[in-house]
């Protein structure tokens, strides 16, 4: 038998335990009342794919357990992703088992093994990518919330409420975090441990300063709004100093991202023009180890500029 009829072959075997797994231990179990009989007024029928794929998120939730694995739930909410642990592990494994089954198909078995590992790793990188998005969003309108917060003090509003109503007119994720703050206390969280760990799921230095002040505001009475605008004015000059680290940095973050850019360009550019040159690369075993070298090379060199350009202070 060719290599063509064994590859053919293989891709009808993986095929076969996929549907093995989905329709056979992975099927749907019910519970000992169905849902029609408890909830008959909200109760619609589902899909059977929706019975499949809600049983394979219940049985990945089994397997994450509390920690919730390497996308767990504190990684999902600062990234902004609405989806729980479990779905979103099911929703990756999937995009990295088609990612590797089409780099198979275009490629070859070695390089879409490769792809399919590296996906997990693409999609955390994305969500750290989001993550800093999601901060530098926050930290950029924490002047119009302190401004908010001082008026509603100003208006004879407790601490409470004024964040209750800065959270209800900010945007997202100023209002999400804010809100947050509020539902916990309202449940029995006590007031400065929710600002402490706001501040610390959004990495933000100036917010902690805030909680502080309403803290020891708290603690000892005074003109809260007469300290925020203190905080606000620091707040203000500080963010003018990161205005100028961010544009003294920009050149070294443009040549790290032009750096990283060039070795994919090439290697896509000679890819068109003379495929026979880069086929080296994948059909020869000493290719395969240089490519995999490279890739590692490539994301240490990648991680040490990104160090070297950001700047904290």
């Amino acid at each position: 038998m060719e290599t063509p009829a064994l590859f053919i072959v293989a891709i009808v075997l993986c095929f076969g335990a996929l549907l093995v797994l989905f329709f056979l231990v992975l099927r749907p179990r019910y519970g000992a009342i169905p849902v029609d009989r408890r909830r008959p007024q909200t109760y619609s029928e589902n899909s059977s794919f929706s019975k499949v794929s809600q049983s394979l998120v219940d049985r990945m939730g089994g397997v994450l357990g509390k920690s919730g694995g390497p996308f767990h739930r504190a990684l999902l909410y600062n990234a902004g992703v609405k989806l729980g642990p479990a779905d979103f592990t099911v929703l990756v494994s999937v995009v990295a088992f088609l990612a590797g089954f089409l780099g198979t198909l275009l490629t070859t078995p070695v390089i879409g093994i490769l792809i399919g590992v590296a996906t997990p790793f693409v999609v955390r990188l994305v969500l750290s990518i989001r993550t800093d998005r999601r901060r530098g969003k926050f930290e950029a309108q924490l002047i119009d919330t302190i401004q908010m917060l001082i008026g509603g003090l100003r208006a004879g509003h407790s601490v409470m409420r004024s964040l209750e109503a800065a959270g209800l007119e900010s945007e997202a994720p100023t209002s999400e975090e804010l809100t947050r703050i509020v539902n916990e206390t309202r449940i029995g969280k006590d007031a400065r441990q929710a600002l402490e760990e706001t501040a610390e799921r959004m990495g933000s230095e100036d917010f902690r300063w805030i909680g502080q002040a309403i803290q020891i505001n708290r603690e000892v009475g005074g003109d809260l709004a007469e300290v925020l605008e203190q905080v606000a004015g620091t707040i203000r000059e500080r963010s003018e100093i990161k205005g100028q680290v961010r544009s003294l940095s920009a050149e070294g973050k443009m040549s790290a991202i032009v750096l990283m850019a060039m070795p994919v360009g090439v290697a896509l550019m000679l890819s068109v023009i003379n495929p026979g040159y880069m086929s080296v690369f994948v059909d020869e075993p000493v290719g395969n180890i240089m490519v995999a070298v490279s890739l590692v090379m490539f994301v240490i060199g990648g991680f040490w500029m990104s160090r070297i350009v950001k700047i904290k202070f």
